[in-house]
């Protein structure tokens, strides 16, 4: 909570809502470059579209990752260039990829021989990465089960990109999102610069690496600073590159954007299920099916404040408002609140300008999604 979005939750405005400070967005864009200054930063468009942040981004000079044509013309419409633009998503729809060719992009991902082909026949001569399948130990939303090949299918896939008219042009992994840990860029880093080297030594050239994202936010508990990621990455890089370092691209989203907000929430009910059971059951006007998609399985843990901190607390249980028993956020995560808190009271949601207002549902019961307010 930063005095600008203090002055604007003070007038009240309906809950639930977002409240995000562009302002932000530009120092944390600007702490990533100084701590990776080699790294082309393509923020991941999928955090939080928000006009007011892509034109802040396209004005700091800012490439973007996008996963569907959507979040490609959004950029277009920013006023970023096609070349700015990768369309990293590995799973993409043939007309997703003749649209976004047509509008000049021409730096696209796959990690299936399906993919390439499509690549091959609706964007022919373009710039193509394969994504590896890398660990995802230490993150708190692993990405590892549904993207990415195998080092051995990604030296075939390359050659045989070059074969089929395209540019294989680089390769790419990502570590998890909400990634804690800096050695697994460091162990990601190894393993894919030896498969960078042997297509190399090929006669395949490539020229690019892509560290994908994954650089965490402080939600409950401290995290490395984005200075230990970049040293770690830094000194993979060089170790694996010595001075011959190919192009860097990274791929952050919930870094740049995620303390950059604060959800405001109503409480609606606290109750107790059982009376010789301790714990009280908190409802918010928000829940999971409101844009907190990131509970789930209890793995984003979002700081929550409330009028009454400093008083007596006690165990809780959050859950949202609606009707769905899966709409449960925190149970095992230890969440204790004050004594004091109940019915209207207004509660804050740290670090939550990244993946809320995009997992919103449309109405689901009928509440209609978050407000979304950028200052």
């Amino acid at each position: 909570m930063n005095p600008k979005i203090a002055r604007f939750l003070a007038q009240v405005p309906a809950t639930p809502c977002l409240v995000l400070d562009v302002d932000r967005v530009e120092e944390n864009f600007r702490a990533l470059r100084k701590a990776l200054p080699l790294a082309q930063i393509y923020y991941a468009v999928k955090a939080n579209p928000a006009a007011p942040i892509l034109d802040r981004l396209v004005g700091l000079g800012s490439s973007f990752d996008a996963a569907s044509f959507e979040e490609v013309q959004s950029c277009l419409d920013a006023g970023a260039s096609p070349d700015s633009i990768s369309f990293g998503n590995t799973i993409k729809k043939v007309s997703a990829i003749a649209r976004a060719y047509e509008k000049g992009v021409s730096m696209f991902a796959f990690d299936s021989e399906e993919e390439l082909e499509k690549l091959a026949r609706h964007a022919p001569g373009s710039r193509v990465y394969c994504r590896i399948l890398v660990e995802n130990e230490g993150a708190d939303w692993p990405l590892s089960r549904k993207f990415g090949t195998t080092i051995e299918s990604a030296r075939d896939l390359m050659v045989r990109a070059g074969e089929m008219g395209l540019d294989p042009f680089g390769l790419s992994f990502h570590v998890g999102s909400q990634q804690t840990t800096t050695s697994s860029y460091e162990a990601a880093i190894s393993k894919v610069g030896m498969l960078f080297t042997d297509l190399r030594d090929a006669g395949i050239n490539l020229r690019m690496l892509n560290l994908g994202g994954g650089f965490p936010v402080r939600y409950r508990d401290d995290v490395p600073s984005i200075d230990d990621f970049g040293i770690a990455i830094m000194h993979a890089m060089t170790k694996c590159f010595g001075n011959a370092l190919p192009d860097m691209l990274i791929e952050p989203g919930r870094f740049i954007v995620a303390d950059a907000g604060v959800v405001c929430a109503e409480v609606v009910l606290v109750s107790r299920r059982d009376k010789n059971d301790d714990t009280r059951w908190v409802y918010l006007d928000i829940g999971r099916f409101g844009g907190l998609a990131e509970t789930e399985g209890e793995s984003i843990k979002y700081r929550i404040t409330t009028p009454h901190d400093g008083g007596e607390v006690g165990r809780v249980a959050i859950a949202g408002p609606t009707c769905d028993g899966a709409d449960i956020m925190y149970e095992k995560a230890n969440y204790r609140l004050p004594l004091a808190l109940t019915s209207g009271d207004r509660i804050e949601l740290h670090a939550t300008g990244a993946y809320v207002t995009t997992y919103a549902s449309q109405r689901f019961n009928g509440f209609a999604p978050l407000e979304e307010h950028y200052v």
